[in-house]
């Protein structure tokens, strides 16, 4: 049996999920960028006196 429905196009807007996937992606950006920053502070490399 065939899908009634047609494939979606390039033309249609996204979808939640694809948007909650995208904001997902975001959030561990944001994360690794923080851990990345304490590491750097931990490690020396920036100075404590830079971090309010």
């Amino acid at each position: 049996m065939s899908d009634p429905t047609p494939p979606p196009t390039a033309a249609e807007p996204p979808t939640v999920a694809r948007a909650q996937r995208f904001a997902l992606n975001e959030d561990w950006l944001a994360t690794a960028v923080g851990l990345l920053l304490v590491a750097l502070v931990l490690t020396g490399v920036i100075p404590t006196g830079l971090v309010p």
